[in-house]
């Protein structure tokens, strides 16, 4: 899962490079650009394109789509580290359906600290100017789609190779995508070609590793590791786009880490 979390720390780097490009049309290149890396594995593995659970892949890709959709159409109105800080209300629904769905057991106190998490959130939504009411709305509802997902991908299981699973997903949003950007379809120049072409890749490691932690783990253990990415995001941002971080965004971070932390020592004692 870490390996998955740098991933995507790399790929929303790379978005935030392309904010002239509409939600559609980055999912297609995201999308696609995996697609040439999950074709020739399956080929080469001789592992079969159609999978075992092909009901739920689909349900899977469609709900994923969703997910990535809302998720990039929030970033045109929030801070990249706004945008991935809401997200990962995400693991406290993948909490919810997998409690509903898969019947896995959450011990009392480890709501408590899914609840310390969330007020790292809202603190950051609280005393953030720059949150906007449309991009917040989206942003939640990817981390609901999200949430679904990795629930989704523990019922599935290891009936399936965990590529055949996202290669089900970048299909299906290569496929949607393709025919909703061409409306409004802008041409990539010099070095755009290449940050949409490293979307896919980063894209197809970041699905691997992660399909790969959820079909092997519990949901309720694996799904907070995701908080991670809020901490590498702030390091690229630092780094990379000068941001700067005050008093709240801190707390927020520490709420974050602490309540991940109290999580997964409350499951393994």
């Amino acid at each position: 899962m870490l390996i998955s979390t740098l991933a995507f720390t790399f790929l929303n780097a790379s978005i935030k490079f392309l904010k002239e490009f509409t939600p559609f049309q980055l999912v297609f290149f995201r999308s696609i650009g995996s697609l040439f890396f999950t074709i020739p594995f399956l080929i080469r593995n001789k592992i079969s394109m159609v999978g075992n659970k092909q009901k739920l892949l689909i349900i899977r890709g469609v709900v994923g789509v969703a997910s990535m959709l809302f998720f990039f159409m929030s970033m045109q109105y929030l801070p990249l580290g706004s945008v991935v800080s809401l997200r990962y209300l995400a693991p406290i629904f993948a909490a919810l359906f997998a409690c509903a769905i898969l019947k896995e057991h959450i011990k009392s106190i480890q709501w408590v600290f899914f609840l310390m998490a969330f007020m790292g959130v809202l603190i950051m939504k609280g005393f953030n100017s720059q949150i906007d009411i449309i991009g917040f709305v989206y942003i939640l509802i990817s981390a609901i789609f999200s949430g679904l997902v990795y629930v989704l991908i523990r019922k599935i299981g290891t009936h399936d190779h965990p590529v055949v699973v996202v290669h089900y997903y970048m299909t299906i949003a290569t496929l949607v995508c393709g025919v909703l950007s061409i409306a409004n379809w802008r041409a990539p120049q010099g070095l755009e070609w290449i940050l949409l072409s490293v979307l896919g890749l980063f894209g197809y490691i970041g699905q691997v590793y992660m399909t790969k932690a959820l079909q092997g783990t519990q949901t309720s253990i694996v799904a907070p590791l995701k908080y991670l990415e809020v901490v590498f995001t702030m390091i690229v941002g630092i780094v990379w786009f000068d941001d700067l971080y005050n008093f709240w965004s801190l707390l927020r971070t520490c709420l974050i880490i602490m309540g991940l932390v109290l999580n997964m020592k409350s499951k393994t004692n």
